[in-house]
């Protein structure tokens, strides 16, 4: 089964992904949310594969984070928008195979979810 990708090109741990899902044969296609930003019901949809709410996939540590949205109260409906306009800040990379996804991190943990 094809495996979707959602990648940003730097960051080491995506790519580190899509290298050992190219060195093991697994079909995947590479979303690049940086080139190509979900939209707020894309986003929607990762999040019920994910079973997990949009808190969950935001990246805290990131420098936009911390200087624009860390003191801020936001709703679930905003933070999809924010991470609509801002995917550098969604966690990474994020496997998609049929109705489930996972956060690939660390790469260990999706040699389970492909041979699932």
């Amino acid at each position: 089964m094809l495996v979707k990708v959602l990648h940003n090109g730097n960051c080491s741990k995506s790519n580190a992904v899509l290298e050992y899902l190219d060195e093991n044969g697994v079909p995947f296609e590479i979303i690049n949310i940086i080139e190509e930003p979900l939209s707020p019901l894309e986003i929607k949809t990762v999040l019920k594969k994910l079973n997990q709410s949009v808190f969950d996939i935001i990246r805290k540590n990131e420098k936009l984070y911390l200087e624009k949205f860390a003191d801020k109260n936001l709703s679930e409906e905003e933070w999809i928008n924010i991470l609509a306009e801002n995917p550098s800040l969604i966690q990474r990379p994020i496997l998609i195979k049929g109705s489930v996804a996972m956060i690939g991190r660390p790469v260990e943990n999706v040699k389970y979810f492909i041979e699932k």
